[in-house]
């Protein structure tokens, strides 16, 4: 099979995507206005286009066009609606899958009544669309009702990179590390973690707790917000407790994984939560909100816990409770492992696309034939 992923060369998740289909077997041309930053296997064809911004999405058009009438791909696959879902609608290359991915249809759609008919377009001119979780194909839904068939195309895991982690040694070390690894921006509720963790420290600190002076939080990421939490942690009377790392290379998530002992994630809007399934596999118990598609990913008081979302005494809750027993935090990290393994395992995942792939080629092929019948 031959396809065309029209997506973003920057993300991690569209090298993923093209790597992952290309090792299964398929011919993989990647088009792209966006630089590609990662390594992509050497059987991936790029198709490379001035980056242009948004403006890029409508400039492109013509050129991805006269590269799908070369190419003469089996299947169609643009990732995000907003942007290259506009370039896709635009070439009109069928068989097609639109990939949504979360804040094209959540944030985008709310701009105006303009970009939510917009988005409206790009959604109804697919063949099929696929989304990463329920809760995203529901959004979907409302958007457009009349649209068809709803994949949900799961973000899986490479199992086998997280397998490194050892596992949680209860007791060991002079530090007790929670911590999160995602972008420092108001939707993922970073500001609702620093606050819950000053509370958990107020309260080891009002019982006598020797914890009070091992706990520690770390946050790994960069984004806009970093000024503006790392004044927080002043104010809150934590900036000694709280260790700002700023990016780090995707290849090393599994080593800032391994010096967690509890994984949080209070998102406002989280449209999957891969991040807590990386946890996961790593073999840490999470502390999740209730945002978007995080509650999929995790079994709650199985995997993890669940709390409100922006509820620092909440999430403090569940913080004491992990951070007091070191047994349960065990289970919940070993459970973790499993449930990924069993439910989000990268290669099951790439098989699921596939077969996406396939359904919707031979769905498109059904409804030509039923058109062209006298």
């Amino acid at each position: 099979m031959r396809a065309v992923l029209l997506a973003a060369g920057t993300s991690i998740h569209s090298a993923r995507w093209v790597n992952g289909l290309s090792a299964a077997g398929l011919k993989i041309h990647l088009v792209t206005q966006h630089p590609v930053s990662h390594t992509l296997s050497p059987g991936v064809e790029v198709v490379q286009h001035a980056h242009r911004g948004n403006l890029g999405y409508l400039l492109m058009t013509a050129g991805v066009r006269r590269t799908l009438r070369a190419l003469r791909p089996d299947v169609l696959n643009a990732h995000f609606a907003s942007g290259y879902g506009l370039t896709a609608r635009l070439a009109g290359w069928h068989p097609y899958l639109l990939s949504v991915w979360g804040s094209d249809v959540f944030s985008f759609p709310a701009r105006s009544r303009l970009h939510r008919r917009l988005l409206q377009k790009n959604l109804m001119a697919a063949d099929v669309l696929a989304s990463t979780s329920h809760c995203m194909a529901q959004q979907v839904r409302q958007l457009a009702p009349a649209a068809g068939e709803i994949a949900v195309t799961p973000f899986g895991v490479d199992v086998g990179s997280f397998a490194v982690v050892p596992p949680l040694s209860p007791g060991a070390g002079n530090e007790l590390v929670i911590g999160t690894v995602k972008t420092m921006s108001d939707t993922y509720g970073i500001d609702t973690l620093i606050e819950a963790f000053a509370l958990l420290r107020q309260q080891l600190m009002s019982m006598g707790h020797p914890l009070a002076e091992k706990v520690v939080l770390r946050l790994v990421g960069d984004g806009p917000q970093i000024g503006a939490l790392a004044a927080l942690c002043e104010r809150r009377g934590v900036a000694d407790r709280v260790t700002f790392t700023g990016a780090v290379p995707y290849e090393q998530v599994p080593a800032e994984l391994a010096q967690l002992d509890i994984y949080a994630a209070l998102s406002r809007q989280e449209s999957f939560g891969v991040a807590v399934l990386e946890a996961g596999a790593a073999g840490r118990p999470v502390v999740v909100s209730d945002a978007g598609g995080l509650p999929e990913v995790v079994r709650d008081g199985v995997t993890g816990l669940v709390v409100p979302r922006e509820d620092p005494a909440a999430a403090k809750d569940a913080l004491l409770r992990l951070v007091t027993d070191p047994a349960q935090r065990s289970i919940m990290g070993e459970a973790g492992r499993r449930h990924v393994r069993q439910h989000y395992a990268w290669d099951a995942c790439v098989q699921t696309m596939i077969s996406v792939y396939e359904d919707t080629i031979r769905k498109f092929h059904e409804r030509v034939a039923t058109c062209s019948r006298p």
